[in-house]
């Protein structure tokens, strides 16, 4: 058989510096609006890519099931279908449940069955357990105990989208062009140091948290065990799923703020906290003292997502590319400023962050020509 890194890279050319490409729009109004653009935005940095990976996240996708934890699941096997609803409609109540529709294309070759399906915990979970902590252990223990199966999206009110293509093969493969949401986020993959394979395209997701990712996690395997302690399983072969289960760790669990949750991310070096006053410098020492396994080395940038916000980090010393851009209420955030102009040509500023300085976007808030509320720097 063929290598498929053949078929899809024939230059062989698996080391691409400034490969991936990354993409986001969100209306901070909450407007839903088509991915039509995003998809033109994605699909103007092909060259990022090459063809092993491409996906897609959608928030207030929807808004009839919004209560609703909405499941993506793929399937290699009728009997790995068989087993995972059979534990679905265990374990939680089953609303509704359907096929993902999808169109032939050429581009596609052998993708899985994927389904989704609306659920409710149902009062399932122990006493003193929350209803994401239980969704979490499900999602786990699907992903780890179930064959042929991979839940790869579980949040309410948005989903993932995502294979092994370029990004916009996968939008016309799962018709997103007919889909509305407040937020998306995009990303053309390039794999290097892990397998392009359809559970692996980005974005990589847990409950309601989504992550895109341009870089090389260098610390993945002292991120992955810190992670572990706390229940999280890495099971996707790739080291961005590092990142979503972090954040998920730092907000959701540990009540942390994103921008305390950017400094144990990509924290300020040693050398710069000593050269801080006396006064400031218990905070960046506790941080990396407490967090200091789950500081990510290497070169990344990310575009981080969850419902009322979307985020974009880059590494302390910014080796992968990130501008951002603004128009009225819509807040762009890419790899390439090209992509952002060539669906809205017009903005009203766009610029480029410094390293470790995280750009936020929140909903219901209104951006002004300095950073300080919707769009705001630390």
């Amino acid at each position: 058989m063929k290598d498929i890194r053949q078929v899809n890279n024939p230059h062989n050319d698996d080391k691409v510096i400034d490969a991936c490409s990354i993409f986001g729009a969100m209306d901070i109004s909450g407007r839903r609006f088509s991915g039509e653009g995003v998809i033109r935005a994605i699909a103007n940095m092909h060259d990022r890519g090459n063809g092993l990976g491409g996906g897609f996240a959608i928030y207030g996708l929807y808004p009839e099931y919004a209560d609703l934890y909405a499941f993506h699941i793929m399937y290699l096997s009728s009997k790995g279908q068989r087993e995972t609803e059979a534990f679905l409609k265990e374990n939680f109540n089953l609303i509704y449940e359907e096929e993902v529709p999808t169109r032939s294309t050429q581009a596609i070759v052998n993708p899985p069955l994927v389904w989704r399906y609306f659920l409710e915990v149902g009062q399932r979970q122990p006493e003193q357990q929350s209803e994401d902590d239980y969704v979490v252990e499900r999602v786990m223990e699907i992903n780890t105990k179930l064959q042929d199966t991979f839940v790869f999206s579980s949040g309410k009110d948005m989903a993932v989208f995502k294979g092994v293509g370029y990004p916009e093969e996968i939008a016309d493969y799962f018709c997103l062009e007919k889909y509305e949401g407040y937020l998306w986020t995009a990303h053309g993959r390039f794999p290097t140091n892990t397998p392009g394979w359809w559970g692996g395209a980005h974005p990589f997701s847990i409950l309601y948290w989504t992550v895109v990712h341009n870089g090389e996690i260098s610390s993945y395997g002292i991120n992955r065990r810190y992670l572990e302690q706390f229940g999280y399983h890495c099971a996707m072969q790739t080291d961005t799923e590092v990142i979503a289960y972090a954040v998920d760790l730092l907000i959701r669990k540990h009540n942390l703020p994103i921008e305390i949750v950017a400094k144990i991310l990509a924290p300020p070096f040693w050398s710069d906290i000593q050269r801080l006053p006396a006064g400031e410098q218990r905070l960046p020492r506790t941080l990396r003292q407490v967090y200091g396994s789950l500081l990510l080395n290497g070169p990344f940038t990310v575009i981080i997502a969850h419902h009322g916000e979307m985020i974009g980090l880059t590494d302390r010393i910014r080796l992968r590319p990130l501008t951002v851009g603004e128009k009225g209420d819509m807040l762009y955030l890419s790899s390439e400023e090209s992509a952002i102009r060539l669906i809205c040509p017009d903005l009203d500023r766009a610029w480029i962050p410094t390293g470790g300085e995280p750009i936020i976007g929140r909903l219901n808030t209104t951006i002004t020509p300095q950073p300080v509320v919707a769009m705001e720097t630390v």
